[in-house]
């Protein structure tokens, strides 16, 4: 079992040189030119080493993104605590358990864009989730109790297996469904695509706009209906699956689509001379940087992994690197997409940056000032300000980020329209460090909770590059 105490790789592009601390290696090592030339070949070595470690890029472990988190959501991990609090943004690995209770709605995204949606009372168990030598992936879902969407995108030579009670499905073409466990009946309804069901009293083809009935109490029989009867959270899912495809299109920077589109919602990609293409969040300052809302989580088999409180903090930071650039702050650079990170990468971090350090002692779960934070839907009224970087804003619930940054760099806060967002419900958002909502409202500020990050000297805010900002210096 690999344990990671050491913090995130930190890359120091002007010496050449890797830290694990806050300020990498400066100046001149006494000694020579010689000698420095051979340190820095060892240490380019050593990080080559230690960058590999976390990236998993030759082993079978995948993950799937735990995507959004409303109401009373939970998780057993496998870490022999039972079902814990889930967070936004959790890595879901293979022997994972999910279970939404009274309020508790859920959706995992899956590298090529397939989605499953847990409505209340649900538990889903992911018995497989790995590589096959090929590279093709395999996955496993059961439906344990409960409703759930499943929304399967279909990938040539992939794996995904889905069972419910005593029956069986493969799907090998693309397709959209809802599964409900009842305690004498299941049924599976397809929305789109048809689905051959395996079980005990032998298979079943089910097409689009037919309802498959099973009887539990009696050898799983089934009855095949040409119809679909409506279910009442049948609208949200079709909210969700119309905000990935309207922010998914988009996408053109990653080879995977889970993330893709709340990166597509929540910011934009700059050309920043020297770095090609970096995404960057909405609503952040000179004075803001990544790290500044999430929680350590403990998983058996790789140790420590940062889990982002930001409702885009799934695919920058598990591949790629945060740079920081003087003229933009931070950014996001895609890339490293052989495999995963456990810990983030982080390039050129000004001086004052402490990078995110793990706890020493495995198997705990460590909250970093506000966390991640949890749905509980769309706000009647909402203030944003610089430095929130999206928290607290629910998926959807804002039209046109973009203008609403603009607002914010200008007048220092917005208020924007608020509408429905695809998390619908009407109960108030929890509060964020840069948003406030409900009656009364105004702008705040930063939390003052604990940080992970060391303070950043005051700076000027900004929420989006400005087109006439100096060009960041070129790596080399």
């Amino acid at each position: 079992m690999m344990q990671y105490s050491a913090p995130a790789m930190i890359v120091n592009e002007a010496t050449n040189c890797h830290d694990s601390g806050s300020n990498g290696l400066r100046g001149s090592v006494g000694g020579g030119a010689m000698f420095r030339r051979i340190l820095n070949a060892v240490l380019l070595t050593l990080a080559a080493v230690l960058l590999a470690l976390p990236a998993f890029a030759d082993s079978q472990v995948r993950i799937v993104r735990l995507s959004q988190v409303d109401g009373a959501v939970q998780a057993d991990r496998n870490t022999g605590q039972g079902f814990e609090k889930a967070f936004l943004n959790m890595p879901v690995t293979q022997g994972m358990k999910l279970r939404t209770n009274t309020d508790g709605r859920a959706e995992i995204e899956f590298e090529d864009g397939s989605t499953l949606r847990m409505v209340p009372h649900t538990i889903v168990v992911f018995p497989e989730l790995s590589l096959r030598d090929s590279g093709a992936k395999a996955t496993a879902v059961n439906v344990r109790d409960g409703t759930a969407y499943v929304n399967f995108t279909g990938k040539k030579d992939d794996e995904f297996t889905l069972s419910f009670a005593h029956e069986k499905v493969s799907l090998t073409k693309p397709a959209h469904l809802r599964i409900e466990l009842g305690d004498t009946d299941a049924t599976m309804a397809v929305f789109k695509g048809d689905v051959q069901v395996e079980g005990p009293s032998g298979g079943v083809n089910v097409g689009k706009k037919q309802t498959a009935t099973f009887d539990l109490a009696d050898q799983d029989r089934y009855a095949l209906a040409k119809n679909l009867e409506p279910d009442p959270y049948d609208e949200w899912d079709k909210q969700q699956e119309q905000y990935h495809q309207r922010y998914t299109a988009s996408n053109s920077y990653s080879p995977y689509s889970y993330g893709v589109s709340d990166l597509a919602y929540y910011g934009n990609y700059i050309n920043a001379p020297g770095y090609g293409m970096c995404w960057q969040p909405y609503f952040t300052g000179l004075g803001w940087d990544p790290f500044m809302n999430g929680s350590w989580m403990w998983y058996p088999g790789f140790g420590y992994t940062w889990v982002s409180g930001y409702p885009w903090g799934w695919m920058p930071y598990r591949y790629g690197s945060w740079l920081f650039l003087p003229a933009y702050g931070w950014v996001w650079q895609p890339g490293y997409w052989t495999g995963w990170q456990p810990l983030p990468r982080v390039v050129n971090p000004p001086r004052q940056f402490v990078a995110p350090r793990p706890p020493a002692s495995p198997g705990q779960t460590v909250i970093v000032n506000r966390g991640p934070l949890p749905g509980h839907g769309t706000p009647k009224r909402m203030i944003v300000r610089n430095d929130s970087a999206g928290l607290g804003i629910p998926r959807g619930s804002v039209r046109n980020l973009a203008n609403v940054s603009q607002q914010v760099k200008q007048n220092g806060f917005a208020e924007p329209r608020v509408h429905n967002s695809v998390g619908s419900s009407s109960s108030i958002s929890t509060m964020s460090p840069g948003v406030r909502s409900g009656p009364g409202a105004t702008p705040m500020g930063r939390g003052a909770g604990p940080r992970m990050s060391a303070p950043h000297p005051v700076a000027p805010t900004h929420s989006a590059p400005t087109p006439h900002a100096p060009a960041p210096t070129p790596h080399r």
